[in-house]
């Protein structure tokens, strides 16, 4: 019994370690990788790391699967663009899709962040294609009704006194209704606090400094 403990242990250590070692190899590389077409084969930059971020995330704690920063350090990737990350997550999680979308493409693609965007553009595109029943008047006239349906949906929602509950909440769901990643939401947040409180911050020395000439 202690001899296969043993071996489990040795197992997994030696699974950790080779994670580690992948994650500090492509943070060496990241900043080399441009052609999108040799990062998504399947040794390719992109690949390798979805493929990781995938694992990490599957191994997370959390209730949400986000990743930790401190599991992002000890992987050494930290260093590589967060959008990059997610972006990769993204194609691994959606590989045989975003392949044959590139195959048939046929401009290609600069990054990730084309493809994305060019598959949601696809996607949204096909949506009224497959309402659209024999009457073509009537498929074109459908889009046009549901915008102020949603506009006013939206203006209702905030004349109603809003928690901080009700906005968490809000947020996921519009996350998930239009295909954003919530990781990259809560970042982009968390950036925009840190510039206010650095503005902040910068008129209060600026005030200090003004009052300092004045007296």
């Amino acid at each position: 019994m202690a001899k296969s403990a043993k071996t489990q242990a040795t197992v997994v250590g030696t699974t950790i370690d080779a994670l580690v070692k992948e994650g500090k190899a492509l943070a060496r590389i990241w900043k080399q990788t441009n052609s999108l077409k040799d990062s998504t084969k399947a040794s390719g930059f992109d690949t390798r790391l979805g493929k990781l971020m995938q694992e990490l995330k599957a191994q997370s704690t959390l209730d949400s699967g986000q990743i930790s920063r401190q599991v992002l350090v000890a992987h050494g990737i930290h260093t590589i663009d967060r959008r990059r990350r997610s972006e990769a997550l993204w194609f691994v999680e959606n590989q045989a899709e975003c392949l044959e979308f590139m195959k048939a493409s046929k401009k290609g693609f600069t990054s990730l962040t084309a493809l994305q965007a060019a598959m949601r553009k696809a996607n949204a595109d096909t949506k009224p294609a497959k309402a659209e029943p024999s009457n073509v008047g009537q498929s074109d006239a459908k889009p046009a009704k549901a915008e102020p349906k949603m506009v006013q949906h939206s203006e209702t929602k905030v004349s109603v006194p809003v928690t901080r509950s009700v906005m968490v909440n809000t947020i996921i769901k519009q996350c998930e209704a239009n295909n954003l990643d919530l990781e990259k939401v809560i970042d982009d947040l968390i950036d925009r606090l840190n510039a206010q409180e650095a503005q902040v911050k910068k008129e209060a020395e600026m005030n200090l400094t003004l009052k300092k000439s004045i007296g």
